[in-house]
């Protein structure tokens, strides 16, 4: 008896497969005191176009050198010459205090945009302590396209500022027609002091 997913044999007798996809690592970003950290199709090995129907970004311990900043993204279509497309997103966390006596899940309302063009929050108010920092990815889905919106889902878990666990969930899309070519993290007020950011490509197969 096989077992089949999307029409396709992924048991069989003992057997096990399954056409997953693959992901290929294309650039990786160290932070070191810099004020933004820009991914540019064309710019330093940077790939960001046709060639992957899916991009990647994985953040490790970014660490803000100012407590209680906040990481925000933006994006380009004019390969990083302007971080000004307009964007509709929607963002809630879920938080747990270190000292177990403050939980919360709650949509942030001053955390998403409706057609702004400005950088959208990812990270709120991260901690500056040498301990503290956030993790977590962003998918973006075919920003070559010149026909659809660009999707994009972030997903972060971070050390607030507040001595907090927090889990933020930010998703949306690019209300744009033309192709996003470039991808900017920034912090509002300070630098990036530490950390990677690596950006892969996925293909369907």
């Amino acid at each position: 008896m096989a077992i089949l997913s999307n029409a396709v044999e992924m048991i069989d007798a003992g057997s096990f497969s399954a056409s997953l996809g693959s992901m290929t690592h294309i650039k990786t970003l160290t932070a070191s005191g810099q004020s933004t950290l820009n991914f540019v199709n064309g710019a330093s090995s940077v790939v960001l176009d046709d060639t992957y129907p899916i991009y990647k970004f994985e953040y490790t311990n970014l660490h803000p050198s100012a407590n209680g900043d906040y990481l925000r993204i933006n994006f380009s279509i004019d390969t990083g010459s302007n971080y000004n497309v307009a964007k509709t997103s929607t963002h809630f966390y879920s938080g747990h205090a270190e000292g177990d006596g403050n939980t919360a899940v709650s949509y942030d309302a001053s955390s998403d945009v409706a057609q702004a063009t400005g950088d959208l929050t990812i990270a709120p108010s991260v901690g500056s302590d040498n301990d503290q920092a956030f993790s977590g990815s962003m998918f973006l889905f075919n920003p070559s396209s010149t026909t659809f919106v660009k999707h994009f889902i972030s997903v972060i878990s971070e050390a607030h500022s507040d001595d907090l666990a927090v889990s933020t969930y930010t998703g949306g899309y690019v209300n744009s027609t033309s192709a996003v070519d470039a991808v900017k993290f920034i912090y509002t007020s300070g630098t990036i002091d530490l950390g990677t950011i690596k950006l892969y490509g996925i293909k369907d197969s």
